[in-house]
């Protein structure tokens, strides 16, 4: 029997914009906590100016981005950057287990609410700072985007074809990773109060984000040897296959680690029998050599048959082999999915303005303390009588005035 939301109870201020920030808070709301958006009055979230949107016509309260990020957040707007506003802000934050930002470190110390301040005004919040480069550093205080922080963490020199330029990873990779890890640290954060009984401050740096998750193994390379990480594009190091290779209708991705994996896979496309043109050849015995010598040729010689079937056809047949090869799905293929259909991944919401749409669900399943969507993200200042007339007690022409000077 569930009991309940895991993070109900746990009261969060979100100050942040576009990806990082707001994914770090859609993940706690998702789980229960109670999320307050704060978002710049006239303007909002930078994502309400990007994409998707239905029919491709851009929308504030259409964005699929912003849809996605701050479902089950309630929203308010508030000019910080005023002397009213930074006075109701202070007295959010008194009411705030958490407080999420993404703002540069100069100019949150320019506004009153760097970490010492926050601390100040309510020592039991817990402060998560997303930013490109840190809150330290020779870079704190420059500008930067998912591109520059995948260079500076190492990714991307590991990204592309071998004598080719690297690549940045896609879709702002990096932005959804420093939110996951800003989440989980915010989570630390909160157990380790139930012991000191203080907030703390949470400093996560996107670039550093990468360094520590997707190039550990290669730094511990560099510095314990001195090798330095070749960009292989479609193919991984190793025994061949360990590759992505064309079909007739798109992609398979392919890797037989075991032997026996690989001689099921010749057996197949040779009718039963490993073809002759493989077995007849020495130097393609050593499936680490043809992975380093032979791999454009070995590519070659499986394409008459990759290419004559369709990549379902190709992977019923080994499954039925166990052979561990899958299709590259595209987003079509995603969202018809009937793995994840049967997951019950995705969900359907509707929202007052964008209508009823399918979003992304949870990453994984808990037994007892359930992920939900219970609300859509909401419309430009749409909680700003329930948070500032209820919860903190300003009357209807308080209001009224907070409106008219531009301050909400």
């Amino acid at each position: 029997m569930a009991h309940g939301r895991a993070l109900a109870g746990l009261r969060v201020l979100e100050y942040a914009d576009f990806i990082s920030g707001p994914y770090c808070g859609k993940l706690l709301a998702d789980m229960g906590a109670a999320v307050l958006k704060i978002e710049k009055p006239g303007v909002g979230d930078e994502s309400r100016r990007h994409g998707p949107f239905p029919q491709n016509i851009p929308h504030p309260e259409k964005s699929g981005l912003f849809l996605y990020l701050n479902a089950n957040k309630l929203g308010i707007t508030l000019d910080v950057e005023s002397a009213t506003g930074a006075s109701i802000l202070r007295e959010l934050l008194t009411h705030a287990d958490i407080f999420i930002e993404d703002k540069p470190p100069a100019t949150m110390e320019r506004l009153g609410f760097s970490y010492p301040h926050v601390r100040e005004i309510s020592p039991r919040t817990i402060a998560v700072s997303l930013t490109p480069f840190g809150q330290s550093g020779p870079y704190k205080d420059y500008n930067g985007y998912a591109i520059n922080c995948s260079a500076l963490g190492g990714q991307s020199v590991c990204a592309g074809e071998q004598g080719r330029e690297p690549l940045t990873p896609p879709l702002s990779l990096g932005h959804y990773q420093s939110g996951a890890a800003g989440a989980a640290a915010a989570m630390a954060a909160v157990l380790g109060r139930e012991v000191s009984g203080q907030g703390q401050h949470i400093d996560i740096s996107e670039a550093q984000v990468w360094a520590t998750l997707h190039t550990g193994n290669q730094e511990s390379a560099f510095v314990m040897h001195g090798m330095k990480r070749m960009r292989w594009g479609h193919r991984t190091p190793g025994v061949y296959p360990y590759t992505i290779l064309p079909c007739q209708d798109g992609y398979m991705s392919m890797i037989a680690i075991q032997g026996y994996q690989w001689k099921r896979f010749l057996e197949l496309i040779g009718d039963g029998e490993v073809p002759e043109w493989y077995s007849a050849e020495p130097r393609f015995q050593d499936r680490r050599e043809i992975s380093l010598k032979y791999a454009d040729e070995m590519d070659g010689l499986l394409a008459p048959w990759l290419t004559t079937h369709t990549k379902d056809e190709i992977h019923r047949l080994c499954l039925e082999k166990r052979i561990p090869f899958c299709p590259v799905k595209n987003m079509r293929d995603v969202v018809n999915d009937e793995h994840l259909k049967a997951r019950d991944y995705f969900v359907q919401m509707e929202h007052p303005v964008a209508g009823e749409l399918k979003y992304p669900g949870a990453p994984g399943k808990f037994s007892e303390t359930p992920w939900q969507m219970e609300q859509p993200a909401p419309l430009l200042g749409q909680h700003n009588r329930e948070i500032y007339c209820h919860r903190l007690g300003y009357s209807t022409e308080e209001l009224a005035q907070l409106r008219t000077g531009g301050i909400i």
